[in-house]
């Protein structure tokens, strides 16, 4: 049997070592907190140095797996994903008031960041089946299922952010012929859930329905009831949004939306992240104050900084230049993914990469949205910048796989 050929993209593979490199700089002057280089295993930046050693070995080992058994085993992780999830909910750890974590004798792992991955090969599995097609209802359900039970099982978890982040999956789902029609009615919820968060809910109401009675007087016959009946479908939303606000959402949730509504509202109590982020990000000027020289970062202004809010670090130390050159080579990283997804020979390539084009640019648009308060604080990491061996070693996970699939189109015949 002739052994599969495999020539990487080696234009990315350079930015990715290159964001895995500044990422770990980026780390080490956030948690060294202005200390010299210290070789302590407690010491944050040694374990994320750690995870990335062991991320790299595995994904060297992933890129040189056959791809048919990348093929065969995607359902059985995604499966195992699920079973990780639900343990998780049973026997998990809670950390930030969410049970999302799974200890294993000092390790500890969140099986959340894995599922991602297991998800995009399961949704690329199914949309390669031959017959396949998101006209047809029995497929678009079977998709739409297979992202929806991981996701919920995380909102169980507590863990809303994580869970967001498979909204992206709309990447892929539209890259293979999705209808936008489909997706209008949610744009229509979005847009009336931020309404019922910045307007009264009974002056909402009172719109709504003057709305389905002009709507009722210009149509005729059987349209001028629908236009009525959704109007007070739109206006029963209206109080469920209230309801969830009020008596779903656990304080701390309800908070950070409305620190997004009004980021003045707590300045020294539940906007003091967010604050804290936007002065360390603003002080830097156009060309920072230096590395490891940030005030913000060596007296510990912004909790969680070496999670939620690295990216602050690179505004306070590399000011805007700095800021620019990441998010240039976050902007030249994605765009070779969606290079080699649309080079792809086969569908499950295709759609492979899309999905985690999707997800990597979720958790870079909302991680750095985060720190300069233009979305809530929902807690997902920044790719190969925050610390933590899950995250890092899923996005790593998910780059391999990649480039096996664009490795191995040599092999397919077109």
């Amino acid at each position: 049997m002739r052994r599969e050929r495999k020539i990487p993209h080696w234009g990315s593979l350079f930015v990715f070592l290159l964001l895995l490199a500044i990422g770990w700089i980026n780390l080490f002057s956030t948690a060294s907190e202005g200390e010299p280089f210290t070789w302590d295993w407690n010491l944050s930046y040694i374990k994320q140095l750690v995870w990335i050693a062991i991320a790299l070995l595995v994904g060297i080992s992933v890129f040189f797996v056959e791809t048919r058994t990348i093929l065969f085993f995607s359902y059985i992780l995604y499966g195992f994903s699920l079973l990780l999830l639900i343990l998780t909910l049973v026997l998990g750890t809670t950390v930030h008031g969410a049970k999302s974590w799974i200890d294993l004798g000092g390790l500890r792992l969140q099986p959340s960041e894995f599922a991602k991955y297991t998800t995009a090969l399961a949704v690329a599995k199914r949309c390669s089946v031959p017959t396949f097609s998101l006209k047809r209802k029995q497929d678009f359900i079977e998709v739409l299922l297979i992202i929806a039970i991981p996701m919920i099982l995380i909102i169980l978890q507590g863990d809303t952010g994580s869970a967001l982040v498979f909204l992206s999956f709309v990447f892929p789902l539209f890259r293979e012929g999705l209808s936008f029609a489909i997706v209008i009615p949610g744009l229509i919820f979005i847009v009336l859930t931020v309404l019922a968060l910045l307007i009264n809910k009974w002056y909402l109401t009172g719109a709504l329905i003057a709305l389905g009675l002009l709507f009722y007087s210009w149509l005729k016959g059987k349209k001028r009831w629908i236009g009525l009946l959704f109007a007070l479908v739109l206006s029963g939303y209206v109080f469920s949004v209230d309801f969830v606000m009020h008596h779903v959402l656990k304080p701390y949730q309800r908070r950070r939306i409305e620190i997004l509504l009004n980021p003045d509202i707590d300045p020294l109590g539940a906007s003091w992240n967010v604050t804290q982020s936007k002065i360390a990000i603003g002080s830097g000027g156009l060309w920072g104050k230096g590395f490891r020289q940030g005030t913000q970062t060596r007296f510990d202004f912004v909790p969680k900084q070496e999670t939620d809010f690295i990216f602050c670090t690179v505004g306070e130390e590399f000011g805007w230049i700095g800021t620019s050159l990441v998010l240039f080579l976050y902007f030249i990283f994605l765009w070779q993914i969606a290079t080699m997804a649309e080079n792809a020979k086969t569908t499950y390539a295709r759609v492979f990469g899309y999905s985690v084009l999707g997800i990597y640019f979720f958790h870079i648009a909302v991680n750095i949205g985060m720190t300069i308060g233009v979305v809530p604080v929902i807690g997902i990491p920044l790719p190969f910048f925050s610390y933590g061996g899950s995250a890092m070693l899923s996005f790593t996970l998910m780059y391999a796989t990649i480039q096996n699939l664009y490795a191995n189109r040599i092999n397919v015949i077109a």
